[in-house]
């Protein structure tokens, strides 16, 4: 990245996953305590306004799902038997990693529980406290852009043992936004924040998302913190992005410009 384009980026726009927040976290306290405790969660809930709607969101998807020979658990008209047909669609969901925005949405309610009651801390690499302290003193603002639930970012940052990191940062997006590969979602974002796209970087572990948001004219650089990460072909011929395998490579010391 060019000193010049350096200098005018006014938002540090970060993937969580991977990027901000070890994947065994996501993949090894998050997932499985959502999936033990979504039953009992529904069960105590299911007549909810809320609740209701995003099982009427589900049912949606789990007719698209059929209709794509997904193999989904069979979701029977019945509504005596709903709510367990709602529960075993929805873990057969979480073992696939759905993004769809209402997995999403009750995931996030059901973390709630467990990060109030202490059962749950949020969890980031050690960089990012002292990265979000650094871009806050630049002036910089800073963004999160996840597959998971706007409350369920909120929760995790505002847990993280090392102090509250919710306090550093001034904006969330989710899917409800657009995909993360598409480019028109980091565009939306840009629109948000009132900002032109080349005021941000984006920073993820995730290629395809790096090269929607370029796609969009935001700065981004990949973020490989285990040097895993092999390009694809297309990637590789670009290569107009930077590698980064720490927050402390992000803009270390340069100022905003005037």
């Amino acid at each position: 990245m060019a000193r010049a384009e350096r200098e005018n980026i006014r938002v540090v726009l970060l993937d969580i996953e991977g990027t901000t927040t070890p994947i065994d976290f996501v993949y090894k306290a998050l997932f499985p305590y959502a999936s033990q405790n979504v039953e009992s969660f529904l069960a105590e809930r299911f007549t909810r306004p809320d609740i209701r709607a995003a099982v009427r969101e589900l049912k949606a998807e789990h007719t698209k799902d059929v209709a794509a020979d997904l193999a989904a658990p069979a979701w029977p008209d019945d509504s005596n038997h709903e709510l367990r047909a709602c529960v075993a669609y929805l873990r057969w969901l979480m073992a696939r990693d759905s993004k769809c925005t209402p997995l999403k949405w009750l995931q996030g309610q059901i973390w709630q529980r467990g990060f109030e009651s202490g059962e749950l801390n949020g969890e980031v690499f050690d960089d990012v406290p002292r990265a979000f302290a650094r871009w806050k003193q630049q002036g910089r603002e800073i963004a999160i852009y996840s597959s998971g639930s706007v409350l369920a970012q909120k929760l995790l940052f505002g847990t993280v043992r090392l102090g509250d990191l919710a306090l550093s940062i001034s904006a969330y997006f989710d899917t409800e936004v657009g995909a993360k590969a598409a480019a028109e979602s980091y565009t939306r974002i840009a629109t948000s924040m009132r900002r032109s796209p080349r005021e941000f970087l984006f920073v993820s572990d995730a290629e395809k998302e790096v090269l929607a948001a370029q796609a969009a004219g935001m700065c981004v650089a990949l973020c490989d913190r285990h040097k895993t990460n092999v390009l694809t072909p297309a990637a590789a011929q670009l290569k107009s992005f930077e590698t980064i395998t720490s927050f402390d490579e992000i803009l270390p010391e340069t100022n905003i410009a005037a």
